[in-house]
């Protein structure tokens, strides 16, 4: 699938899930922007470099940092772009399928899927700390020479 019918589709999933968490209407495009540029970095990368939890750390790089421009710019809470924005990139469907193998007594399977979800969702939360804490970082510069 090309890049645009990829950017697309997490703009309209990302846009459903706004409209789930309750993310005011004049912020859901931003927010559904940063869903769908979050994924379509996730899969470009990861057609480059093979490793999912990297690709997934990159996007959610990505995501957190487009959180914080468009919390400046619309003023409102990172979270309001951040949440919406980070859900194409969980883990969902490896979690299931490692719930799959499990039932059906594929242990190593189960192990491999499962190993693979705990890391994804380890680089998702790892990448948003990573922005958070450099945002938090230079705000306090800034604030440090104002004074």
């Amino acid at each position: 699938m090309a890049y645009y019918e990829q950017f697309i589709f997490s703009f309209i999933s990302t846009v459903g899930f706004s409209v789930l968490f309750n993310v005011p209407k004049k912020s859901i495009l931003y927010a559904s922007l940063t869903g769908a540029f979050g994924w379509t970095i996730y899969i470009y990368t990861k057609e480059m470099t093979a490793s999912p939890p990297f690709s997934i750390f990159i996007g959610a790089i990505i995501v957190a940092s487009l959180g914080e421009v468009f919390a400046r710019i619309d003023k409102k809470p990172v979270t309001t772009f951040v949440i919406p924005g980070i859900v194409p990139l969980v883990p969902g469907y490896g979690i299931y399928l490692s719930m799959v193998n499990l039932i059906n007594q594929d242990f190593y399977n189960a192990a491999q899927f499962g190993t693979e979800a705990v890391f994804t969702g380890g680089a998702i939360s790892v990448g948003i700390i990573v922005v958070a804490s450099v945002a938090k970082i230079l705000k306090a510069m800034k604030a440090k020479r104002r004074i």
